[in-house]
C-alpha cells in the first residue's frame, strides 16, 4: 500500500479490485451492463462505470468512469479517487456523472453486512460492496480435511431489473466476480 501510494498519489483501497473484477465479469456477463429504453433493452458495447459517493448523508452522486473497459487496476484507483475528492467538494461537471452504464455502490466504510442498492435507472444493474473484515472461514486441506483460518471477507450485492436478465444469470456474475477477485495475480496490476 505505501509503495503504491507513493507512486500513484492515492490510496489502495479494495473497491478498485472489486472495479477491476466486475470489469471483467461483465465481459463476459454483458446483459448487465445495459439499459432500459423506450420499450426496449439496449446492452452496450462499453462500460462507463458508476461509482456511488455519499455527500455527508446531504444526498448521494453518480461519478462515472469513463470507458472502464479499457482501464486496469491503477488507473481505476486513479480515477475513482479523483471523482469521489471531487464530489465531495462540489467540483464534477456534467460530464462527469453522465452516461454510466453499470453502478457500484460502496457502504463497506460502514461495516454493513448486506445493503440491497436501488438501480441507477435507466441502467438495468447496481453492485453494492459491503463491510471487508476478518473473519473464520473453513479452508480446504490436501488430505480432503478442513481447518479454521483467518481471511478477509465481504460481501457483494446485486440489484438487478429482471427485464434484463434473471437470477441464474446474475448469481452466475456474482460468482465470476467472486472467482476474480480469489484468483486473480493482482500482484502483476500492482507492481
Amino acid at each position: 500500500k505505501d509503495a503504491f501510494k507513493a507512486q500513484e498519489g492515492v490510496s489502495l483501497t479494495y473497491l478498485p479490485f472489486i472495479a477491476r473484477a466486475v470489469v471483467d465479469a461483465i465481459r463476459e456477463y454483458p446483459h448487465v451492463n445495459a439499459s432500459v429504453g423506450n420499450d426496449e433493452l439496449i446492452q452496450h458495447n462499453y462500460l462507463n462505470l458508476g461509482l456511488a459517493v455519499d455527500l455527508n448523508f446531504e444526498g448521494l452522486i453518480v461519478p462515472v468512469v469513463q470507458d472502464a473497459d479499457g482501464k486496469r487496476l491503477r488507473a481505476l484507483a486513479r480515477e475513482i479517487t479523483d471523482l469521489a475528492n471531487r464530489a465531495r467538494n462540489k467540483k464534477l461537471g456534467a460530464d462527469d456523472i453522465s452516461g454510466g452504464t453499470f453502478t457500484i455502490t460502496n457502504a463497506g466504510g460502514y461495516g454493513t453486512l448486506i445493503t440491497r442498492p436501488i438501480i441507477n435507472q435507466p441502467q438495468v444493474g447496481i453492485l453494492s460492496t459491503d463491510g471487508i473484515k476478518p473473519q473464520p472461514v473453513a479452508v480446504p486441506l490436501a488430505d480432503g480435511s478442513y481447518a479454521i483460518a483467518v481471511h478477509h471477507v465481504g460481501n457483494l450485492c446485486l440489484s438487478w431489473d429482471h427485464r434484463a436478465f434473471d437470477g441464474s444469470y446474475a448469481s452466475a456474475f456474482l460468482a465470476r466476480i467472486k472467482e476474480i477477485i480469489e484468483t486473480r495475480d493482482w500482484a502483476a496490476e500492482v507492481v
